[in-house]
């Protein structure tokens, strides 16, 4: 309106003004109308700016077949300039506009997918000038899935005179569904490092896994517990001269050797506290049917304050000599049913 006015303001145009009553004609209606008709049709489409604008377009995959996986990192954006009327594209917002790309008939390898100018559906009035990039470049490999095991990292070292006799982490293994390239030759997964320096009591840990980026955008951000067992460093320790326990067969047997000798891992402390060795320990025989012979079994006794690991026992067999006690005991019920029988 400020431009109608400045127009109105100049003397020709004034002149003109002045003499349009003589210029005017005498059936003046059809032309008047005519007029204002071409002056809205000017506002309303030509008088309207014409704009350019860019704008980011997301790409929607669709129809993916689900045993495939695009593996790569194709443009999720791409950037399209438009051109309109000024309040047609000013109006645009993120998200009115899409760029669909149909895989339905996709199979494993690489797909092409050119950006033309139709492939982008626009509103009425609104054109589709140029894309940037004008292709995007589809990785499709097979879906597979695969279990992976968990391995703990460490570093470091216990405090004195303790070790780290085991690690388990929980889960123990995690199920992958991924492209079949990122996945065929990985059979586990690691640990970020475990920072044992100075440990010196069984803990327990969240521990996040050590992951590139391919298992990172398959799996996201994961964490594990690691059960740490953290125990006093052990000894190797021989026990000779250890007695062996008959138990139900005292009095009834003789054993040859009567004693035994013993090695064993003992934790450092209960060797160093323990002057006399052998009250660590028990023997007992099990007898498995062999003619005058019984094994040996010794076992860490009940109470003590760390674990102890029996490796070695000498002799494991042992010879027996039935007493005059047991040979004269009663027949058992059972023995005296089974001579009835033999006898009928």
């Amino acid at each position: 309106m400020s431009v109608l006015n400045t127009l109105l303001q100049l003397p020709d145009i004034k002149r003109l003004i002045k003499r349009l009553p003589a210029l005017w004609p005498k059936d003046w209606t059809l032309p008047f109308i005519s007029l204002a008709l071409a002056v809205a049709l000017w506002y309303f489409v030509g008088g309207d700016d014409t704009v350019d604008k860019n704008v980011m377009v997301p790409v929607e995959v669709i129809n993916l077949p689900r045993n495939l996986v695009i593996s790569n990192q194709f443009k999720r954006e791409i950037m399209v300039t438009i051109s309109g009327p000024r309040k047609q594209v000013l109006g645009i917002e993120p998200g009115d506009i899409t760029k669909q790309v149909d895989l339905a008939q996709a199979f494993v390898g690489t797909k092409v997918i050119n950006n033309d100018n139709q492939s982008i559906s626009v509103p009425r009035g609104v054109k589709v000038q140029r894309i940037q990039p004008d292709s995007i470049i589809f990785s499709l490999d097979k879906l597979i899935q695969k279990q992976l095991a968990v391995k703990p990292v460490t570093k470091g070292q216990p405090a004195p005179h303790f070790v780290v006799q085991k690690i388990t982490m929980k889960p123990d293994s995690i199920s992958v569904t991924g492209p079949q390239a990122a996945l065929a030759e990985l059979d586990s997964l690691q640990t970020q490092v475990i920072d044992v320096s100075g440990m010196g009591q069984s803990t327990q840990l969240q521990v996040p896994l050590e992951l590139n980026t391919e298992l990172l955008n398959l799996i996201g951000e994961t964490s594990v517990t690691a059960d740490l067992s953290i125990v006093e460093e052990a000894v190797e320790k021989r026990v000779s001269g250890l007695s062996i326990d008959l138990g139900s067969y005292s009095g009834k047997r003789q054993l040859s050797p009567t004693t035994v000798t013993v090695t064993a891992l003992v934790p450092r402390s209960l060797a160093r506290e323990r002057k006399d060795l052998s009250s660590l320990f028990q023997a007992t025989v099990v007898d498995d049917n062999e003619a005058g012979q019984m094994t040996v079994k010794v076992v860490p006794r009940h109470g003590l304050s760390g674990p102890i690991q029996i490796v070695k026992v000498e002799p494991l067999v042992v010879t027996f000599t039935v007493s005059s006690e047991e040979a004269t005991d009663p027949p058992s019920p059972s023995s005296l049913q089974e001579d009835a029988t033999e006898k009928k």
